[in-house]
């Protein structure tokens, strides 16, 4: 055990929060699972508990492994990666699965083992560090917005096109994530406008050709309707069956809340174990508890920014913001979600969610943060070395 500390680099402080938010996301998963166990036909949740045990072992173990490579090979290894990315995107949109129910193809099962996995995950984190690679590319270079459309918004929107049909919310906040990771980067403000407009007039050609074209291909697009439209009225009905239980949950929390595995609601609230988890950590663990996880996520952030500001190359600063800006900007969805400050997305909250791809990703995400941090250190140390009188000396020696 000494060893494997000794052989963890760069930001302990990263290490820590993550470490503590898949600690803390046992016993509500665990609680949460007895919903699932139901509607499996068994009362067993302990087998949840140790699927979800199993996700988040491998996370760590690709955070572990991911943040042992040097940064700069994830320049290259992007540019390999989004022929894949697309390839498997559109293989998902052909013959994606359907997973409990839900009226989406997000997912692809994995030969051989049999498990499922969502792409989009995978292309959010993918395209980050590709655009984080272009920008650190043309930093301190004037560019016009023709030489930046084939290097850099062609492949964007490829993977944005074939995310849409089926999740609308994902393709939302990677546009975001993008838009803002290249205004850091020093991207013309008036540019982005453009693109932005572009985004916003292509989403609407495609929901007025999916209105009148409903069976050209599978889309959600009657669903987000329904919920942009029940979000902005106010006003609960069938379609706000989750969200009406979430609060409920979070009502009956209070401050303290009802205690760990007394929640009531979990046994009533659609996906109470990954999308509406929030609400029954307040439930049982009331203000307090939901205040911790908040805290964390916001702890998360300022650390992220921290690592991104001790970078010693524009790509490092850009690949941190780039991969990490996204982790907390999905909790906080998934947070406002729960309490009725956002439309229903199906987000998860990261680390704590039960669901092994989005784990996986996210400590994919971290593991590159730790990697850009690990080298800030193994350069601090070699500074410490050369100004190290001795060492200097046994070197003339």
């Amino acid at each position: 055990m000494q060893a494997l500390f000794k052989n963890i680099k760069g930001d302990r402080l990263i290490w820590a929060i993550v470490a503590l938010l898949a600690i803390l996301s046992f016993l509500p998963v665990y609680s949460a699972a007895s919903n699932l166990a139901y509607k499996g036909g068994g009362s067993n949740t302990f087998t949840f508990f140790i699927k979800h045990f199993m996700h988040l072992f491998l996370g760590f173990a690709i955070m572990y492994g991911v943040h042992k490579i040097p940064y700069r090979y994830f320049r290259g290894l992007s540019l390999i990666m989004i022929p894949i990315v697309l390839v498997l995107l559109g293989v998902t949109m052909l013959q994606g699965t359907t997973i409990e129910g839900a009226n989406a193809s997000r997912w692809i099962q994995i030969p051989i083992v049999g498990m499922s996995f969502q792409t989009s995950t995978l292309a959010s984190v993918v395209l980050m560090v590709y655009v984080a690679r272009y920008m650190s590319k043309i930093k301190d270079k004037k560019i016009t917005f023709k030489e930046s459309i084939l290097p850099l918004w062609i492949p964007v929107f490829l993977v944005l096109g074939l995310i849409l049909p089926s999740n609308l919310s994902t393709a939302a906040i990677i546009f975001l994530m993008v838009t803002v990771l290249t205004f850091l980067g020093g991207y013309p403000i008036r540019y982005l406008f453009v693109i932005i407009g572009s985004g916003v007039l292509m989403l609407s050609l495609f929901v007025l050709v999916a209105k009148a074209f409903p069976e050209a291909m599978p889309n959600r697009v009657d669903t987000w309707m329904s919920r942009i439209e029940s979000f902005s009225n106010g006003e609960d009905s069938e379609a706000d069956y989750q969200i009406e239980k979430a609060k409920i949950a979070i009502a009956s929390g209070g401050v303290k809340g009802l205690g760990p595995g007394k929640s009531r609601q979990k046994n009533f609230l659609p996906q109470s174990s990954s999308d509406f988890i929030f609400a029954i950590i307040i439930e049982e663990y009331g203000l307090i508890g939901g205040a911790t996880i908040m805290v964390l996520y916001m702890w998360l952030l300022f650390r992220i920014v921290i690592a991104a500001q001790k970078s010693d190359t524009v790509f490092g600063k850009l690949l941190v913001l780039g991969v990490g800006l996204p982790i907390v900007f999905q909790a906080l969805i998934n947070m406002a979600v729960a309490v009725e400050l956002f439309p229903v997305t199906g987000q998860t909250l990261p680390l704590i969610s039960s669901g092994g791809t989005s784990i996986w990703m996210t400590c994919l995400a971290i593991g590159i943060i730790l990697s850009v941090s690990a080298k800030r250190e193994e350069i601090k140390e070699q500074e410490n070395i050369e100004d190290n009188p001795l060492e200097i000396l046994s070197e003339t020696i």
